[in-house]
């Protein structure tokens, strides 16, 4: 994105986005392995030092792009969530809709899904401040999850997990609660829920179940009602899965 020819106070009003968004484009190609303040200068018709100015490290964008992947990805489920809560859906159909909207975000925005969810990158180590935007993944699982006990819609399991919790009190908090028997585990299977679908999405993105699956987005819908079968959930299947 070259601002070269762009007015000093317009790229200044929008230097920040202007930044992150070649920096996005460097995510692509040669990767994130390959950013720096430098390239991202280059690509932008920019200095080095207009770059410092607004991010003065590479860890510094970066942390900025993490934040942004995390709260662009939340967001599409949040508004599926909404959409289905609109549509009067039953918890496992907003289950099913949420997840698939972080799955059309992951594939439209792969460079982000691998910024976020793929191999950690050497030497960066994300800041406290990234959390809360992370969150908002766990959180969107998690509000549907406790509709759903709230509602009676979800079937008690078969073999409980054997205590103590292995839990940690925040995750407890953000649940709003330890539910009580028989679903006294659910919190430890949602989080089982949550990394499942994580891993699915990287199986998927990086096209490691091409060769063992037909439809891929059918698949999707099929796993996520097998994991949701884990916290006693029944997601609907049988819809339009485009």
């Amino acid at each position: 994105m070259d601002v070269s020819g762009a007015s000093a106070g317009d790229v200044n009003t929008r230097l920040p986005e202007v930044i992150k968004a070649t920096a996005r484009q460097l995510l692509v190609e040669p990767g994130v392995g390959g950013l720096s303040l430098g390239t991202v200068a280059a690509s932008s018709g920019l200095a080095v030092t207009d770059v410092a100015a607004v991010f003065p490290q590479r860890d510094d964008l970066l942390t900025a792009l993490v934040i942004d992947a995390y709260n662009a990805s939340g967001a599409a489920m949040e508004q599926a969530d909404q959409a289905a809560r609109d549509a009067q859906a039953s918890a496992g159909a907003r289950l099913l809709a949420v997840t698939r909207a972080l799955r059309a975000w992951s594939f439209a925005n792969p460079a982000e899904f691998t910024l976020i969810y793929g191999s950690p990158v050497p030497g960066y180590h994300a800041p406290q401040e990234t959390v809360p935007p992370a969150s908002r993944t766990p959180e969107a699982l998690g509000a549907i999850i406790r509709s759903a006990l709230e509602a009676g819609e979800l079937t008690p399991p078969r073999r409980p997990l054997p205590g103590p919790s292995a839990l940690l009190p925040t995750a407890v908090k953000v649940f709003g609660g330890a539910p009580e028997a028989p679903f006294a585990d659910l919190i430890e299977r949602g989080i089982v829920l949550w990394s499942n679908l994580i891993g699915l999405l990287v199986f998927q993105v990086f096209s490691r179940t091409h060769d063992s699956v037909r439809d891929q987005s059918a698949f999707f819908d099929r796993a996520i009602a097998v994991a949701a079968e884990g916290i006693g959930l029944a997601v609907p299947l049988g819809e339009d899965t485009d």
